[in-house]
């Protein structure tokens, strides 16, 4: 039998599966929402000043980046292309049941943001593993009520539970979307439980992600864009973990091999200095970890030198290009490797790669890389330092359209 489940928001309690269904469709005070409602831009207006307040960045420097998503200017930008036609409008699609990963705490606000903000009632479960942040993230939530519409609080639910299957099949089989983060498990996992006819899923698999540098133009910058670009690249990576899909696991070189030699000599000083500066927490198990898997892929043959800086950073030669591992190795490891062109990276992308993070190449040169990466995969291409930065379009989804539905009206 299901257990009840745990509300964390709009306040604490517990609810059956199917109650939370109900409770969220009901029509709520003033109406059912629509897309760009006002009532929901108020209540995401008001988190975004929370979550910008200096004191709170301070301690939780993700949540700046979440706070100027929510900006009123930002959804007017999202909005724009969803405005009403003379014979079609954008409206939502109804319930949205989320399922967001452990391990990158901030993907279930984005991708609930996105889907209320498109009109939709949401239910979004939180993970039991969720640390320190995601209990701010839920206080700043129920803080925000207090100035928000009584329909926040009628439509918007978060709850947390246990293995429950039972549980999953009811927020499932009641949705009219189910947006599933968090790996092929996961997927594989929640979409053994089925949908209501006309109800479809939007699903984020395994990712892995790729850095690439140009080496003759690292070597030309300024000492100052150095520093810039390696602090970008630790936000990347070190900011939950490594574990994110779009952090950067390998770093491929674009230049001869004198000239990648000494880039990457300079790269890896650059590095130790801004790792010894932000002083990341690795605990013991967590470098133990990285050892066994930094030194495996010697014994598989795919690395052929390994530097451990420090707990925090590890660098590996990688054999040959197409050796990049795509497994998560710990915090702060690094594959890298050698190539002769940008249009090299190209063969060795597959449907499952996500972003490349880059340095040192031309708008055309990145555009040309766009097309060959066509026929691979990659989603994403972005300066390092943006790679974690979350848009509306991602894994290849315009996440406005996708959480609305097209109404035509044939005048």
């Amino acid at each position: 039998m299901s257990r009840p489940l745990t509300t964390c928001f709009p306040r604490l309690g517990s609810i059956s599966a199917q109650e939370a269904v109900e409770q969220v469709t009901a029509p709520p005070p003033g109406g059912r929402l629509t897309t760009g409602d006002e009532r929901i831009r108020v209540f995401l207006s008001g988190l975004a000043q929370r979550w910008l307040e200096p004191r709170l960045v301070r301690r939780f420097p993700e949540l700046a980046p979440l706070g100027f998503f929510l900006r009123r200017a930002e959804g007017d930008r999202l909005l724009a292309p969803l405005a009403p036609e003379a014979t079609r409008l954008f409206v939502p699609r109804g319930l949205v049941v989320h399922f967001p990963p452990s391990n990158v705490e901030t993907i279930s606000v984005y991708s609930w943001a996105l889907s209320a903000l498109a009109g939709n009632s949401n239910i979004v479960r939180v993970s039991s593993r969720s640390g320190e942040l995601v209990d701010v993230v839920l206080e700043s939530l129920k803080d925000a009520l207090a100035d928000a519409h009584p329909a926040v609080a009628s439509t918007q639910l978060f709850v947390s539970y246990g293995r429950d299957e039972e549980a999953t099949g009811a927020l499932s089989a009641g949705c009219d979307l189910r947006a599933i983060w968090g790996g092929d498990a996961s997927v594989d996992a929640i979409r053994r439980h089925p949908l209501r006819p006309g109800a479809r899923d939007l699903t984020f698999p395994d990712r892995s992600s790729f850095a690439v540098i140009g080496a003759a133009a690292w070597l030309a910058a300024r000492h100052t864009v150095r520093r810039t670009v390696s602090e970008g690249f630790y936000n990347d990576s070190y900011w939950f973990d490594q574990a994110a899909c779009s952090s950067p696991r390998a770093l491929f070189w674009v230049g001869d091999e004198p000239t990648v030699q000494a880039a990457r000599m300079s790269f890896r000083e650059q590095m130790r200095l801004t790792v010894e500066a932000r002083r990341p927490v690795v605990d013991t198990a967590m470098a133990i970890e990285k050892r066994v898997a930094a030194y495996g892929l010697a014994v598989e043959a795919r690395a052929d030198a390994i530097r451990f800086i420090s707990n925090a950073l590890t660098f590996t030669d990688l054999v040959r290009p197409d050796a990049v591992p795509r497994t998560w190795l710990g915090v702060g490891t690094f594959c890298e490797s050698r190539l002769d062109s940008l249009s090299d990276l190209a063969p060795l992308m597959t449907r499952r790669d996500q972003t490349v993070s880059y340095f040192g190449f031309t708008p055309d040169e990145l555009r040309l890389l766009a097309l060959e990466l066509g026929g691979y995969g990659v989603n994403r291409i972005v300066p390092i330092g943006s790679a974690l930065r979350f848009t509306a379009t991602w894994d290849g989804y315009d996440l406005m359209r996708e959480f609305t539905r097209i109404l035509t009206v044939q005048i």
